[in-house]
């Protein structure tokens, strides 16, 4: 009967295991490989320390180390860690007169807040398509810039059905009305302030990756996140 009863409380263990695996965020279940995967090195190493193998022990506890997020000399592994608790939550804002749009950098999901105007606080996503396109057919230059972005994303045929023209007498959309300091570049990579050159440009080639036109990419932004880079590397006295 005690055996019975084992095999009944593995079963449930194991369904439970499954429905979590396949219900779990995907972000928790990176975060539990890798918890497990670090303890598993860590036995391991510590096995191999019992037994005099210390070079093998040395360089498992490295990298069971580098699992948990804690920097070791192991530099690849170690960062691998560190890169995935800063990308979790990591969001970047682009401001204009009209909107401030935010970015996710894990989903790739936009929306933006509108800033004035009679849709004043309400959020693009909070609008209907044509009610965007409203919008963007008064908004300037820059807004127009993002509100395409948005549009592009989340409603890819809406220029069949809209004027995408600028204005008479507007000129191209440029990099932004004056000199962009650095607070601004750091909400644009969704940074900490005074982060490192090596964050600055592994923020730069998450958010590029997510600019790519086949994930729904503005030039505009794209031109953003490059100044953004370029100044906040400028600040550290190295080139991009």
């Amino acid at each position: 009967m005690s055996v019975f009863l084992l095999g009944i409380i593995i079963l449930v263990v194991i369904l439970l295991a499954l429905n979590w695996f396949t219900t779990a965020d995907p972000r928790a279940l990176a975060r539990a490989f890798r918890l497990g995967g670090g303890i598993v090195l860590g036995l391991m190493a510590a096995g191999f320390a019992i037994t005099g193998r210390w070079f093998i022990a040395a360089a498992l506890g490295m990298v069971a180390l580098s699992l948990f997020g804690v920097r070791t000399p192991l530099g690849g592994a170690a960062n691998f860690g560190a890169r995935v608790n800063r990308s979790g939550g990591q969001t970047s804002r682009v401001r204009s007169s009209l909107l401030e749009m935010t970015l996710d950098h894990d989903t790739g999901d936009m929306d933006g807040e509108i800033l004035a105007g009679a849709h004043q606080g309400r959020s693009l996503s909070d609008l209907s398509v044509d009610e965007v396109i409203d919008l963007y057919s008064e908004a300037d230059a820059q807004s127009r810039a993002l509100l395409e972005a948005y549009l592009d994303r989340t409603a890819p045929g809406w220029r069949e059905n809209a004027e995408t023209e600028a204005p008479a007498g507007e000129g191209p959309v440029g990099a932004g009305d004056g000199p962009m300091t650095p607070e601004e570049a750091e909400q644009i990579l969704g940074l900490a302030p005074r982060a490192s050159a090596e964050e600055i440009r592994e923020a730069h080639r998450r958010l590029m990756k997510r600019m790519h036109p086949d994930q729904g990419g503005s030039t505009y932004l794209a031109a953003k996140i490059n100044e953004a880079k370029e100044v906040l590397l400028r600040r550290h006295g190295v080139r991009s």
